[in-house]
């Protein structure tokens, strides 16, 4: 019973810290008024870097032996881990799924920022690909995911016609 009591405590501590990642991740990011699509990438690049690091750890020999144990002794610690590594599975599913999506709009970022503020001819496959992620993508399909989307989007180009203005 020591050794259970003890490693219980183990998993108190991991579900702890574990909370904490999954509530950081939630939370409301700040952002610069003129930040363009690509940062939406780099943000979810590293979610699912950060999500995929967590859950090698979880699925570790070690977390393994100790989830194990904690099994064969019957610890009620153990229905709270479930509960959280499912939940990182999931985030760490959204990640990849979202990062996934966001690479097929890339190849539009550079030209985005690049062209002069003629940029028509780059619209039209920009919304059709905008538009099959929202139709397709289990997760970023959201009204709050494509508003932040557009909304670099449109800084994006405002801050390339600057650049025009200012060069010409």
């Amino acid at each position: 019973t020591e050794v259970t009591e003890r490693l219980e405590e183990v998993v108190r501590i991991w579900t702890k810290q574990i909370r904490q990642v999954l509530v950081e991740s939630e939370q409301i990011r700040r952002e610069a008024d003129d930040v363009g699509p690509s940062a939406e990438l780099e943000h979810w690049k590293t979610r699912m870097s950060s999500f995929n690091s967590l859950l090698d750890e979880i699925k570790s020999s070690r977390v393994k032996k100790i989830i194990s144990i904690l099994q064969a002794a019957r610890s009620k610690t153990l229905k709270q881990w479930k509960e959280l590594d499912s939940s990182i599975t999931i985030a760490a599913n959204e990640a990849k799924d979202n990062v996934r999506y966001l690479y097929t709009l890339d190849k539009f970022f550079g030209p985005l920022a690049n062209a002069s503020p003629v940029m028509m001819e780059h619209i039209p496959s920009l919304m059709n690909t905008i538009c099959m992620i929202y139709c397709t993508s289990s997760y970023y399909n959201t009204s709050e995911r494509m508003t932040s989307l557009f909304l670099k989007i449109t800084n994006q180009m405002i801050n390339t016609c600057k650049m025009y203005l200012y060069e010409g």
